[in-house]
């Protein structure tokens, strides 16, 4: 049968923890039609991780790339062994590869190919993923005005408009390591 997802990603979650640092992971992440396996926040950029196990199929690949290439400033397809010899047919160059199989004691990975920055992520797609009170944090710190009475997409658009990409990048990884799910 080969590997499953539950199989890999705990250890999955282990091997990016020591390429990237400080990480927080969320699972199952809802990206306009689809839904990320991962979503891997840096202090800097979201990571998408797509995870094909050895179980799964390439049904759906090309429809999750088009919502990953939205959000995400990298993005990764992580496989099985089943899927090694082909998968480079399936995802656009910019997307990094990872293999992975069951070793003697642990499991096994294999950066096959390192992702690339993402020209299609949309900050408009990336500022959405935030909640309304997470939006407000940055609104308070970065405009003049508290605009209470906009939507949350009218919100990110004006954050949009005043605060540069790079400051914004930072300060939607910041809501998002400082999440708490226990508040909603």
């Amino acid at each position: 049968m080969g590997l499953l997802d539950k199989d890999i990603r705990e250890p999955l979650f282990w091997y990016f923890e020591e390429k990237y640092g400080m990480v927080r992971f969320i699972e199952e992440k809802t990206i306009g039609r689809s839904r990320a396996d991962v979503m891997l926040v840096t202090p800097d950029s979201l990571i998408g991780i797509e995870i094909k196990s050895d179980a799964d199929s390439y049904v759906r690949l090309k429809s999750q790339v088009k919502s990953y290439d939205k959000y995400f400033d990298y993005n990764y397809v992580v496989v099985g062994a089943s899927h090694k010899k082909h998968v480079e047919e399936h995802v656009p160059a910019h997307w990094g590869i990872v293999s992975c199989h069951e070793g003697e004691d642990d499991m096994v990975f294999e950066l096959v190919r390192i992702a690339e920055p993402n020209k299609k992520v949309k900050i408009e797609h990336k500022i959405s993923i935030l909640w309304r009170r997470e939006l407000n944090n940055i609104c308070e710190e970065c405009l003049k005005y508290r605009y209470t009475h906009l939507s949350k997409a009218q919100l990110g658009k004006k954050i949009i408009e005043a605060v540069d990409k790079d400051r914004l990048d930072r300060l939607i990884s910041r809501e998002l390591f400082n999440r708490d799910y226990t508040t909603i």
